[in-house]
């Protein structure tokens, strides 16, 4: 697994499972010992080291919840929320193309998204970029930058203020990195 896939994975996951969900506990037990740091391949010590500080399981789940679960969610996870005329089912027509195993769960969840640029990356041929720069372009970064927005205004807990933060600039060296890489095919 490369870096890319590393970043998209674990942002997703925190994105797309509720912080009591017992796969994420060792993830929530590496950002409170500060050990995701080591293996994190940007520089971004201070958001990470606010995210350590911040890692309380039960004020996170109480967030979590009020943030991205339910109809009275107060910022929607979803990407057909967001884009005039998105719908789900593009999506998951988008990745089912692509081979991608999906579940009922929405397609269009922003750490489905996330998880799926991994899976994306990780099932890729060798110098393959354009499943992952079609679904950064049209799936992801129309969006991201106003839900990301939202969670920095509607959080209130520092946790998931920062991990906005973070995931903004981490998605955007993402982008940067793809679009070198599609300059240097050509």
């Amino acid at each position: 697994m490369n870096e890319f896939s590393i970043l998209c994975r674990v942002l997703g996951s925190l994105f797309y499972r509720q912080p009591q969900d017992p796969l994420l506990v060792p993830l929530y037990t590496m950002i409170r010992e500060g050990k995701l740091a080591e293996s994190w391949p940007l520089e971004q010590d201070a958001l990470l080291e606010r995210l350590q500080k911040s890692c309380d399981a039960q004020t996170l789940a109480a967030d979590y919840n009020a943030l991205f679960v339910g109809d009275e969610c107060r910022v929607s996870p979803l990407r057909s929320a967001w884009v005039e005329g998105a719908s789900e089912a593009e999506v998951r027509e988008f990745l089912s193309s692509r081979g991608m195993p999906l579940s009922a769960a929405p397609a269009d969840h922003i750490g489905m998204l996330l998880l799926a640029a991994s899976w994306l990356e990780d099932h890729s041929a060798e110098d393959e970029s354009e499943a992952l720069e079609t679904l950064f372009a049209e799936y992801l970064l129309p969006w991201c930058g106003t839900f990301f927005g939202k969670v920095e205004a509607h959080a209130t807990t520092p946790f998931w203020r920062t991990l906005a933060e973070l995931s903004r600039d981490a998605i955007a060296a993402m982008w940067e990195e793809l679009q070198e890489e599609s300059e240097n095919e050509e």
